[in-house]
C-alpha cells in the first residue's frame, strides 16, 4: 500500500484559497479581456498557446500521497485520478470507517499517462544533461516575421519597432541557431534555411538545452500535464516562471510593445545582446531548479504500481 498522509481540512482549505488566489491574479485579466474582445501580446500567452484552461488551472491538486477529508473531499470523488479511501486506507491514517476522504489514484494515472509520463522525463533528463546555450538572442521571434509585410494572425495588431528593412537585416545580419522545435515551427519559409539546427518534433529530445527561453517556458506545460499527480504550487511556480520569461521573450522581439508597458531588450545592439544573455542565464538557473523538482516528482510515477 502506498504511504498516504492526512492533510487536515483546515490546511488543505488554507492552501486552495492561497493557490486561487495566486492563478485569478493572472486569469481575471485575460478572461475580463477576452470578454471584452481584446488582446494582449504579452499577458494572454500562457492561456492560448498551452492546453490548460484557466478553469483547469483553478483547480487545486495535492499531489499524490496526500489524503484529502472534511468539506469538499466529497466532490473530488468524481474528479479524475481521484479515488475514496477505503476502510483499511482510513484506518491507517487515523479516520474512522465511513469517513469520505480522497486520494490521488496512481494506478490509474499511470495506466492513462504512461507515454506522457515517459516522455516528460525523458525531455526533462535530456535537458537538464546538456550544456547550456546563450547566444541565440531571442532572433526566434525575428525569424517568425522575416520578409513579411503582414505578420501572423496573433499579432497583426502590432509594429515593428525597426520596421520590416530593419527587421529583416537583423536576422541577415546574426547567427540563427534555434534549438526548439515549437518556435522553430512558425518561422516564415524564408527564414527556415537561416536557421543552422533544425529542430523537429523527432529530434525533440536530442536538441532541447537549458539555456534555451522556450524549453524553459516549457517547464509550466509538463507539469500541468502530470496534474493532479503534482502539487498545484509546483505547477504554479513554474506559470510563473513561464511568465516572466515570455515577458522578456517579447521585451527582446521586434514587435513595439512601449505603449504596453514592456520597454525593448535591443538586441540588435551590442548592449542589448548582453542584457538578454543576463537575463536568460537568470531564467536558466530558475528552470534548473524547477527541471530538478519536476523530474523528482515524476520518478515515482515511472515506477510500476504496488499490487
Amino acid at each position: 500500500m502506498e504511504q498516504l498522509n492526512l492533510l487536515t481540512a483546515d490546511a488543505w482549505h488554507v492552501r486552495e484559497e492561497a493557490h486561487q488566489q495566486r492563478v485569478r491574479r493572472y486569469a481575471d485579466p485575460y478572461l475580463a479581456r477576452r470578454s471584452a474582445g481584446r488582446k494582449h501580446p504579452v499577458e494572454d500567452f500562457l492561456f492560448t498557446y498551452y492546453t490548460q484552461k484557466p478553469g483547469q488551472l483553478l483547480r487545486w491538486h495535492p499531489g499524490t500521497g496526500v489524503v484529502l477529508a472534511g468539506d469538499g473531499a466529497a466532490a473530488r470523488s468524481g474528479w479524475k485520478h481521484y479515488s475514496t479511501l477505503d476502510d483499511g486506507e482510513l484506518a491507517a491514517v487515523g479516520l474512522p470507517s465511513g469517513t469520505t476522504a480522497v486520494t490521488f489514484d496512481r494506478r490509474s494515472f499511470v495506466a492513462d499517462r504512461q507515454e506522457a509520463v515517459a516522455f516528460a522525463g525523458i525531455i526533462l533528463r535530456g535537458t537538464a544533461a546538456r550544456p547550456a546555450q546563450f547566444g541565440c538572442f531571442g532572433l526566434h521571434e525575428w525569424a517568425m516575421v522575416y520578409r513579411q509585410d503582414k505578420f501572423d494572425l496573433r499579432h497583426e495588431y502590432l509594429q515593428l519597432r525597426l520596421g520590416s528593412a530593419g527587421t529583416d537585416k537583423v536576422v541577415e545580419d546574426n547567427r540563427i541557431r534555434c534549438s526548439h522545435f515549437d518556435a522553430f515551427r512558425f518561422y516564415t519559409p524564408d527564414a527556415i534555411g537561416l536557421n543552422e539546427l533544425t529542430p523537429s518534433r523527432e529530434n525533440q529530445r536530442q536538441l532541447e538545452q537549458p539555456g534555451c527561453l522556450h524549453a524553459n517556458m516549457d517547464l509550466y506545460k509538463w507539469a500541468y500535464k502530470l496534474l493532479p499527480a503534482l502539487p498545484s504550487e509546483l505547477v504554479m511556480d513554474c506559470f510563473e516562471l513561464s511568465w516572466r520569461i515570455r515577458a522578456m521573450d517579447m521585451q527582446a522581439s521586434p514587435y513595439d510593445l512601449e505603449e504596453w508597458g514592456y520597454p525593448p531588450i535591443a538586441i540588435e545592439t551590442p548592449g542589448g545582446k548582453a542584457a538578454y544573455v543576463e537575463h536568460q542565464r537568470a531564467f536558466a538557473e530558475e528552470a534548473a531548479v524547477l527541471r530538478g523538482r519536476l523530474a523528482e516528482a515524476l520518478a515515482p510515477l515511472a515506477e510500476p504500481a504496488a499490487p
